[in-house]
C-alpha cells in the first residue's frame, strides 16, 4: 500500500487585491491553502518583498545598512529605484516621517505630491505609511488618495476609531487601504466589518496585524496571524480573507541586537552579519505564518528570502 500523504480540506480563499495600474500592477493574496503548502492548494501569487523608502534616513540606523543608500538618500524617487533595479524589490513601502515633524512638518498636499512623483517614477506598485499620530494620517492620506486617484496604491493606515475619513477617501478614489490592529483577530474581523460596511471592497483591504522582530515577541504575532489565515481558509470565514502585511523592517533595525557595537559586544560576531540574519528570518517568520507583504530593508537579506521563497514553491 502507498502512503498518502494526509491533506487538509479548505473551503475558503484569500482575497486577491491589485496594488498598482498598468506597468506597476501586482496581485497579492488568492491562495486557498496555509502558506508554501502548494501540495493542500493554489498558491496564486507569490508573497511580495516591498523595500521601505524614507523622505529621509532615520537617525537611528546603523552604518552598516545607510551603506546601500548614502548615494540616494537625499532623493527618495531615487532610492526607489536602485531599490528596484539593483535590490529586486517587488513592491516600494514609502515612509512619510516629515508629516510627524514637531516643525516644518510635511503638509498633506506636499506628500501627496511626492506620492505622485514616486509613483510615476517606478514600475512597480506604491504602498505608503504615514509615520505620524492618528489624527494626521487620516489627512495626509486622504490627499495623498485624492492626487493619487485610481492607482490602486495601498494607504496605510486606518483604525477602529479613525477609519471612516480615510475609507470614504479609498472608497471615493478607488485605492486600496490598509486595516491596522494590535495582534487581535476579533479586533481584525471588526475592523473589517466597518470597512465594508461603510462600502469598502473586501479586495481593497489589506491586514496589518502589527509585528515584532525576532526575540521581542514575534511568536505572539505568528499565533495572531495564523489563527487569522486558518479562519480564513479553513473556516471560511469572510472578514479574516484579506491579504496580510507586515511593516516589519523598521522593527528589525531598532533592537539593541542589530545596533550595538562589536566593541562593546564581540561575541555577538559582525554587526552587519546580525542584522541581516535577525531581518532575513524575522521576515521568513512572518511569511511562513501568513503574510503576503513583507517590508524590509538589507539587500543581502532580501536576496536570503527570495531564494528561499523560490525554493519553497
Amino acid at each position: 500500500m502507498s502512503f498518502q500523504v494526509p491533506r487538509d480540506e479548505y473551503t475558503g480563499r484569500i482575497n486577491t487585491v491589485v496594488l498598482g495600474k498598468n506597468k506597476s500592477e501586482l496581485a497579492v493574496g488568492g491562495e486557498t491553502a496555509l502558506p508554501f503548502y502548494c501540495f493542500e492548494g493554489e498558491i496564486k501569487n507569490k508573497p511580495v518583498i516591498a523595500m521601505d523608502v524614507y523622505d529621509k534616513i532615520p537617525a537611528n540606523w546603523p552604518e552598516c545598512l545607510v551603506k546601500y543608500y548614502s548615494d540616494v538618500s537625499g532623493d527618495f524617487v531615487k532610492w526607489a529605484q536602485k531599490s528596484i533595479s539593483q535590490y529586486s524589490a517587488d513592491a516600494i513601502c514609502f515612509h512619510i516621517t516629515g508629516a510627524g515633524a514637531d516643525t516644518e512638518a510635511t503638509t498633506p498636499q506636499a506628500a501627496a505630491d511626492m506620492c505622485r512623483q514616486l509613483r510615476e517614477a517606478i514600475d512597480k506598485p506604491l504602498i505608503v505609511y504615514a509615520d505620524a499620530p492618528l489624527e494626521i494620517v487620516a489627512e495626509v492620506m486622504k490627499k495623498v488618495s485624492e492626487v493619487n486617484a485610481e492607482s490602486n496604491i495601498l494607504l496605510g493606515w486606518v483604525e477602529e476609531d479613525n477609519y471612516k475619513t480615510l475609507a470614504a477617501s479609498a472608497i471615493g478614489y478607488k485605492n486600496n487601504l490598509i486595516s491596522l490592529n494590535p495582534l487581535d483577530v476579533n479586533i481584525a474581523k471588526q475592523l473589517n466589518i466597518l470597512l465594508t460596511q461603510l462600502g469598502m471592497p473586501e479586495n481593497r483591504i489589506v491586514m496589518d496585524p502589527s509585528s515584532s522582530g525576532l526575540g521581542y515577541g514575534i511568536e505572539y504575532c505568528f499565533s495572531a496571524m495564523e489563527r487569522l489565515k486558518i479562519a480564513a481558509l479553513l473556516q471560511d470565514d469572510k472578514m479574516t480573507q484579506m491579504p496580510i502585511i507586515n511593516n516589519i523592517a523598521a522593527e528589525i533595525w531598532k533592537v539593541k541586537e542589530v545596533k550595538e557595537s562589536e566593541k562593546d559586544y564581540p561575541e555577538w560576531g559582525s554587526i552587519e552579519e546580525r542584522g541581516i540574519n535577525w531581518e532575513s528570518i524575522s521576515a521568513m517568520c512572518m511569511f511562513l505564518s501568513g503574510a503576503n507583504i513583507v517590508t524590509m530593508l538589507h539587500p543581502k537579506a532580501v536576496k536570503i528570502v527570495k531564494e528561499i521563497i523560490e525554493e519553497l514553491l
